[in-house]
């Protein structure tokens, strides 16, 4: 199936959607040298051949960051729009206008149906060794249209210009569902996949996108009778609006909770007073105060009160879920799977089957349970203490109060938060990341200057990727300052994929514009009409579209004041997350765009994001960059681990939480929901009973009805967890947890990028992995290897 929506466009991390539990220890057990292993000799490192302006390029990296002035110096071009060509937003020369964006979507329609033309009219064997290409190749036409479009609607400032992209993204979009609704490109790839001679001519990136296209189009019904298309589609709407209404309307079942001022000793007064009416507090039950009531608030029966409230969603919200439910597992059924979770996890995700997630949560479970036990005995001490007697139990409604009382303790010793941002300005950040991927993989971020229209606001700041042996290999466009009209939710955009552009295409647009076809652009050469006039490559042979990230983020800039922008560690840690979806785009320059950077397995695409956490703490790293941006003294090591000791306190608790909501993603998209009997507050109780050392949830409450990420995640939650323990091993095993310098080492570095990074989604995953860890009881991916990444989890140690 031609599509975008999964393996391309805005990439938003799971970070991004939940708080992350972060882990950090030194591990080294059963390695082994696999087969296939890319062995890194230091000695055979690539020569560094950066040039003598290196350190003016880290220095303005900086500068153009953390001095505004510095900045609007640097990027004038940006107002001289009426003096100079509009070069198109990030050089596209058909995006110079609102109209531009449906002169693209037209003018990519019309290339499109001569490549559909070409792949239905195939015959020869000639023919269908090319079709592969062919259909890779009209993917990336149609995702160039909706990935710019798709960023453009939700974060350019100009109404006029989101609502052409609106509509040139639904132009395409609605193409390729005309698309996919037909059964030709489908009928043509299968004879291509079925003739020995064709498949034995791919390469193997070739083969994996075969397979990937004809596992799109099983999933698209496309294989049923015409009926059951049709009822395929309806409930596949049907699906997404009960989606929609269970994550925009979930309500609790009580909306507001009141209290005498007396009730709340221990919340903050400020906070409180805020919603005092009629002499009553007022809280609504669903507020950030709600929460900080539950952890502060000393009176018991009150938090008892809170607690009830905040997981007793309505009874209208639990009724959405399971229609939700029961209509996803009719859909599978009707598509000859078991269940949908089987039919989500089989072609998309590393774990394959549900019974392998189950394997891999249960061992997560049992390694983690003595952990949370030493949770529960530090818990019942604190009650003890403060009870002046033995506490023998906890109550649900005991465990974020008495957590909170542990890690205040453990805050007031040592003061060090307020001060740490001052450590993080924005500039040494973007500074210490280039740092850290020179010395890792030989890239450096190199600030440019824009040209008029390539940017959609002031405020963003255009950086080659330049790699000491391929040159200009990426463009990274950055918007990192806060807006009132920005998506507060930090993103790693794929304005365009890396692929290989064919001679036949560059001759098929210099004779188009030989033509002289009426309302094109006009471009200096063929190569640069072939992709739009955004930027590309010409290693080795061969031509390439450059991969075009844009990250999105929303710092507090210090407008109006003297000095940069300050980041708290967790900002600084979002950063070096999203720079980690980055890098793998960087990295991933292959020749389909299918299988380009970020677009693989979803449960393998956060392993470089969350890796990235792990450098963030390291303090070999931070002494890269980490310097106070008015005195430039180095940053005390020590603010950080005292700041991270505090975060990890209850650590493995969080973890029991997030296993078993894992494990009623993974019930919830079973076959249950087919049963007359379903009851999904019941499947909820009885996986917190069997499997949780804390205190499960009182009977009457369903607090599954604000488990919203059931719809986004659809039975694939558990790679949130799944991605925390493999980050946590090849941080272990491939750089020795940061120990004697291995952050930084680049032997290590190149072991990471030749074995895992630079395949993006075209070689197998476990692999990869296998091949990167040097661990072959990895290479099979099954059931047994995801029950020994499950026992990878153990306690985190102080720095």
């Amino acid at each position: 199936m031609i599509k975008t929506t999964i393996r391309s466009g805005l990439w938003t991390c799971s970070r991004c959607l939940r708080q992350a539990s972060r882990t950090r220890e030194h591990q080294r057990r059963w390695l082994s040298s696999a087969p296939g292993a890319a062995q890194v000799d230091a000695a055979q490192i690539p020569v560094d051949h950066s040039p003598p302006d290196l350190k003016h390029d880290d220095s303005l990296l900086r500068q153009i960051f953390d001095s505004p002035p510095k900045f609007k110096d640097f990027a004038k071009p940006f107002f001289k729009i009426g003096n100079r060509e509009n070069v198109g937003l990030f050089r596209n020369k058909y995006l110079t206008s609102p109209q531009g964006f449906l002169t693209f979507a037209d003018v990519t329609i019309r290339r499109a149906q001569k490549l559909v033309s070409k792949v239905l009219n195939a015959s020869t064997l000639e023919d269908y060794k090319a079709l592969v290409r062919d259909l890779d190749r009209l993917s990336d036409l149609l995702c160039r249209v909706l990935d710019v479009s798709d960023f453009v609607r939700v974060t350019h400032p100009d109404e006029k210009i989101q609502a052409a992209a609106s509509q040139a993204w639904s132009l395409v979009y609605q193409y390729m569902n005309q698309l996919n609704t037909a059964t030709g490109l489908s009928d043509q790839l299968g004879k291509a996949l079925n003739t020995p001679e064709v498949m034995a001519s791919w390469n193997e990136e070739e083969q994996t996108v075969a397979k990937l296209l004809q596992q799109d189009f099983m999933k698209s019904a496309i294989h049923l009778p015409k009926g059951s298309r049709d009822q395929f589609v309806d409930l596949s709407q049907q699906i997404s609006e009960l989606g929609s209404y269970f994550v925009q309307d979930m309500q609790p079942e009580q909306r507001f909770l009141d209290f005498q001022s007396s009730q709340l000793y221990g919340m903050n007064p400020q906070i409180a007073r805020r919603y005092v009416r009629g002499g009553v507090i007022r809280l609504p039950t669903m507020s950030p105060e709600a929460t900080v009531a539950l952890r502060s608030v000393h009176d018991e029966d009150v938090r008892k009160a809170i607690y009830y409230a905040t997981r007793t969603a309505s009874s209208k919200s639990i009724q959405i879920l399971e229609a939700m439910l029961k209509s996803r597992a009719e859909l599978a059924k009707l598509s000859g799977f078991e269940s949908y979770g089987q039919m989500a996890l089989h072609d998309k995700m590393m774990a394959k089957t549900p019974e392998s997630v189950h394997q891999f949560l249960l061992a997560l479970s049992k390694h983690n349970a003595p952990l949370v036990e030493e949770d529960i005995a530090a818990i019942l001490q604190e009650k003890s203490k403060k009870l002046n007697s033995t506490a023998s139990e906890i109550q649900p409604w005991d465990r974020d109060y008495y957590m909170e009382m542990i890690r205040s303790s453990m805050r007031s010793r040592r003061r060090n938060d307020d001060f740490l941002s001052a450590y993080f300005s924005l500039g040494t950040v973007m500074q210490g990341l280039s740092r850290l991927f020179t010395r890792l993989y030989g890239i450096r971020l190199v600030p440019r200057d824009t040209l008029p229209g390539e940017t959609w606001h002031p405020d963003v700041r255009r950086l080659d990727v330049v790699s000491d042996t391929d040159g200009h290999v990426a463009v990274l466009y950055c918007d990192l300052f806060y807006r009132e009209d920005k998506s507060p939710n930090p993103a790693h955009f794929t304005v365009r994929c890396s692929r290989e552009i064919s001679e036949a295409e560059i001759r098929e647009v210099a004779e188009r514009d030989a033509a002289d076809v009426e309302g094109l652009p006009e471009f200096e050469s063929p190569i640069e009409a072939a992709n739009d006039g955004m930027h590309v490559s010409q290693q080795s042979g061969s031509i390439k579209q450059l991969p075009t990230i844009a990250l999105v983020c929303d710092f507090e800039e210090n407008r109006g004041r003297n000095g940069p922008a300050l980041l708290d560690y967790y900002q600084v840690e979002t950063l070096f997350h999203e720079m980690g979806h980055a890098i793998h785009s960087f990295l991933a320059r292959t020749s389909l765009q299918n299988v380009a950077g970020t677009r693989c397995a979803t449960d393998f695409a956060e392993l470089p994001s969350t890796l990235m956490e792990h450098f963030c703490a390291d303090p070999s790293v931070l002494g890269l960059f980490a310097r106070h941006h008015a005195t430039d003294d180095p940053l005390p090591y020590e603010m950080v681990v005292d700041k991270l000791h505090v975060a990890r306190r209850f650590e493995a608790s969080d973890r029991e939480n997030q296993i078993i909501l894992a494990m009623l993603d993974q019930q919830y998209h079973s076959s249950l929901p087919n049963q007359d009997s379903f009851d999904s507050t019941s499947v909820y109780m009885d996986i917190q009973r069997k499997f949780g050392k804390l205190p499960p949830d009182p009977q009457g409450t369903r607090w599954q009805g604000f488990f919203g990420h059931l719809f986004g995640y659809g039975s694939t939650y558990y790679s949130y967890l799944f991605d925390q323990v493999l980050s946590k091993r090849v941080w272990q095993v491939v750089f020795s947890a940061g120990q004697n310098g291995a952050a930084l080492d680049r032997a290590n570095g190149e072991r990471l990028k030749e074995n895992l990074l630079k395949w993006g989604g075209s070689r197998d995953p476990w692999r990869c992995l296998s091949d990167a860890l040097r661990d072959e009881r990895l290479i099979d991916g099954d059931e047994k290897a995801m029950r020994l990444v499950g026992s990878w989890v153990d306690k985190d140690k102080s720095h």
